[in-house]
């Protein structure tokens, strides 16, 4: 830690429980040796992997002995306001506007740096840098080689059994794995799955094969660290019909988690044996402009109960697995709540009550892990141009705390787990 000069006080800043942790747990920022009641900024940086700058930050006045706590302190402004324990992550924004935080591995730290200002003269009283980890130790990080399916397998220590999870994520290609490594991190043996844009996979996809995910299904059954019967699967966006399109005609999954996702094959084909379920494709006259200049395709995809549509509907009545449908209520990307409403009616309608549905108001459409930075816009992979995403940063952090959570408790619930959770190491 490197402290600046404030007359002749060192003024210190702390990073509890340590200045190395978990990516998705919770720190507690202190500050002392200030002057009573001493305006101070307090400002968080973020450089992803690409290079964009995510930036935060708060206004606090020290207490009578010269001390802020954000866990206790009230913010006056800036980022975020009022008393917000974790609002100098969840708040931060893009120095350049419609940027997604992008980690390419996990085998490094995400860094965030703190510094604290001076309200007065704006010295830079005190820095420390908190190194958010994505790979516990002890956690087995594999990169599937010489194999047909493509991905990242997450090991937790020790020799298991452990229930296992298929990890998938949104449209654009590559992998993302730190959903599975802080997965993995929690008990579970993850496959990250790549399915297009990734290393010998088509970059631009013209149909999904159905066959290929059954073979990373049957891939995460047969591992020898894997308890049986059946699998989880994690999805969100585009993967969520993917999976629930595995749900319906493969056998093997216990549990899915359907992440603002549509009841329908969306924009490409699926082929698995003799059956085509084609995609339900963009209205281009339903696209809206937003006041600021930004695309709104909320309402480009069509109503998939239209008659017109129906070929398109998954018919997840044929699947025995438990669902849990997580829904944002100002997702701009499509309209989830209308696809999820739908799903729950359709099982219903079969008298299948295997499902529950989350709402979370004023949350947008990527539903990351816990204090991620809000991404509001962004380029979309489909639409080949910046697209508004939705959600307001507090509500956005809120949901997505609450959905990690409660992700691992319908996992945990579903794949038969003995109870034993591996505890967080660094």
């Amino acid at each position: 830690m490197r402290f600046c000069s404030q007359s002749t006080k060192q003024v210190r800043l702390r990073v509890f429980p340590s200045t190395r942790g978990f990516f998705d747990e919770p720190v507690q920022l202190k500050v002392d040796r200030l002057f009573p009641h001493q305006c101070v900024e307090l400002r968080s940086k973020l450089v992803d992997d690409s290079g964009n700058v995510f930036k935060a930050s708060a206004m606090y006045v020290a207490d009578p002995s010269g001390r802020v706590d954000v866990c206790s302190s009230t913010c006056l402004g800036g980022s975020y306001n009022g008393v917000e324990p974790m609002g100098l992550y969840w708040s931060m924004a893009p120095e350049t506007p419609h940027k997604k935080m992008k980690k390419k591995t996990v085998l490094s730290p995400m860094l965030v740096h703190i510094d604290v200002i001076s309200g007065e003269t704006g010295e830079v009283l005190a820095t420390q840098t908190n190194e958010r980890m994505l790979l516990m130790e002890g956690v087995k990080r594999i990169p599937l080689q010489n194999t047909k399916i493509k991905g990242v397998l997450f090991l937790p220590p020790g020799d298991g059994p452990f229930p296992g999870v298929l990890d998938l994520y949104t449209l654009g290609g590559g992998m993302n794995e730190i959903r599975a490594s802080l997965l993995a991190k929690r008990g579970f043996v993850v496959l990250a799955l790549a399915y297009y844009g990734y290393d010998d996979l088509p970059q631009t996809p013209k149909h999904f094969d159905l066959e290929y995910f059954e073979e990373a299904i049957n891939f995460v059954r047969g591992h020898p660290q894997v308890q049986g019967p059946g699998i989880g699967i994690v999805s969100i966006s585009k993967s969520g019909d993917l999976a629930l399109s595995m749900s319906a005609f493969l056998s093997g999954i216990s549990a899915l988690v359907c992440i603002n996702g549509c009841n329908a094959n969306v924009l490409y084909p699926l082929h698995y044996k003799y059956t085509v379920i084609p995609p339900l494709l963009p209205v281009t006259k339903n696209l809206r402009v937003t006041a600021s200049g930004i695309l709104d395709v909320k309402n480009l995809l069509p109503d998939p109960a239209l008659e017109e549509n129906r070929d398109s509907v998954i018919p997840i009545e044929r699947s025995s697995c438990q669902f849990l449908f997580a829904v944002s209520e100002d997702d701009r990307n499509w309209n989830s709540s209308l696809f999820a409403e739908q799903a729950a009616s359709r099982l219903r309608d079969h008298e299948k009550h295997t499902f529950e549905v989350v709402t979370y108001p004023k949350a947008g459409h990527f539903l990351e892990v816990p204090y991620t930075p809000h991404c509001p816009s962004a380029f979309h992979a489909a639409v080949r141009n910046v697209v508004v995403f939705g959600g307001e940063p507090k509500a956005h952090s809120e949901a997505e705390l609450d959905l990690w959570e409660r992700i691992e408790k319908f996992l945990r619930k579903h794949l038969n787990c003995n109870g034993k959770q591996i505890k967080s190491q660094l």
